[in-house]
């Protein structure tokens, strides 16, 4: 429901300055992950939670706006292959660094409630790493060359 709005957006305003905005906006609901405690209510999770979706929805949009900008029509296939599978490599990648730092601080066990201080310990460098992650991805975002308004 967000991405066509934000879509529209990217094309008035440079996307690139779009997707960094929404960037920042996710460093800071990442950062508010890193500090859950298992008293959290439920509400309070899915209401984070609700925020980071609305703000990849906010985020995809111009995203692949400013890549597809900067690619010849002839390439659309290619650079949209490139663009989801890149997406799918960082999914994967981030659930790789998740369960390494689980299986650091937790180990080869089963998550009962007596690993509970362990999970969220992990859950807590997970989120900071990832925070530091996003943080980067601003800059990495801003830099990247101006698309034009008008595609090729």
């Amino acid at each position: 429901m967000i991405s066509p709005i934000a879509g529209q957006l990217s094309d008035k305003v440079e996307p690139r300055i779009v997707a960094s905005i929404e960037m920042a906006l996710t460093t800071i609901g990442l950062f508010l992950l890193a500090f859950l405690t298992e008293k959290e209510s439920l509400w309070h999770m899915i209401f984070i939670l609700l925020i980071l979706d609305t703000i990849y929805g906010l985020f995809s949009s111009p995203n692949t706006n400013a890549i597809m900008s900067l690619v010849d029509k002839r390439f659309y296939g290619v650079a949209s292959g490139m663009n989801g599978t890149m997406r799918l490599l960082g999914q994967m990648l981030s659930m790789v660094i998740t369960m390494m730092i689980f299986a650091i601080f937790i180990g080869p066990v089963e998550i009962k409630s007596d690993y509970y201080p362990q999970f969220f310990l992990s859950l807590h460098y997970s989120f900071i790493l990832f925070t530091i992650f996003c943080f980067i991805g601003i800059f990495a975002s801003l830099v990247r060359g101006k698309a034009s308004l008008i595609n090729h």
